[in-house]
């Protein structure tokens, strides 16, 4: 069973025991790089709608600093995962999100990002039709970690969307700073109507 077959598998199961039905699914390919299928679940956990979308693909290959001339397959392995908690329906259309997670997927292979906790990637674009968010602050999701065959591990990248002027807060404070002042102002991060943190 190939890499990108064990990762679905896992990420099947994961959201299966949290009471997803089956997802959709899609592939996009980008110029040079091998497709990347970006799967996307919608329902209710715990009480509150929940959309999610995850990358299927991005593991394929170990993530490599593109000035390593003797990378190693060993290398860091991840998916990305974007996780929204929309409040009325018209927040629940997030047209164009699936685009924005199979491009999060594909930089590493395309731009040479090695993509992990506190990583800021900035897509100069609305993550979504309408989005007020342009960037995400990568981090640690809930869904474990793969071992794989080769000997190394998958793991699975939560992409928070942040606006530009908490990507700039993030260049200067760092990712914890950021995430203190969500706290404060009691913003929740999942919510695609949220306010920004430089607005409270």
């Amino acid at each position: 069973m190939s890499t990108v077959d064990r990762v679905r598998e896992h990420l099947l199961e994961y959201q299966a025991q949290r009471g997803f039905d089956a997802p959709v699914s899609a592939s996009l390919t980008f110029l040079g790089v091998e497709p990347v299928e970006v799967m996307r679940w919608a329902g209710v956990v715990e009480g509150v709608p929940t959309i999610v979308f995850a990358s299927v693909g991005c593991s394929r290959h170990a993530m490599t600093d593109p000035s390593d001339f003797a990378p190693s397959d060993d290398g860091p392995r991840a998916e990305v995962l974007l996780e929204l908690t929309p409040r009325t329906p018209d927040q629940a259309e997030l047209r164009g999100a699936h685009r924005t997670v199979a491009l999060l997927a594909a930089s590493p292979a395309v731009e040479g990002l090695v993509l992990g906790p506190d990583a800021l990637v900035d897509l100069s674009a609305p993550l979504w039709e309408g989005a007020p968010f342009t960037a995400v602050l990568l981090a640690e999701s809930d869904v474990p970690d793969l071992s794989i065959p080769a000997g190394s591990q998958v793991c699975f990248l939560r992409a928070v969307p942040i606006t530009a002027n908490e990507a700039a807060w993030v260049r200067l404070k760092g990712a914890d700073a950021l995430r203190e002042a969500w706290a404060e102002a009691s913003i929740d991060p999942a919510d695609p109507a949220r306010a920004a943190a430089n607005q409270v």
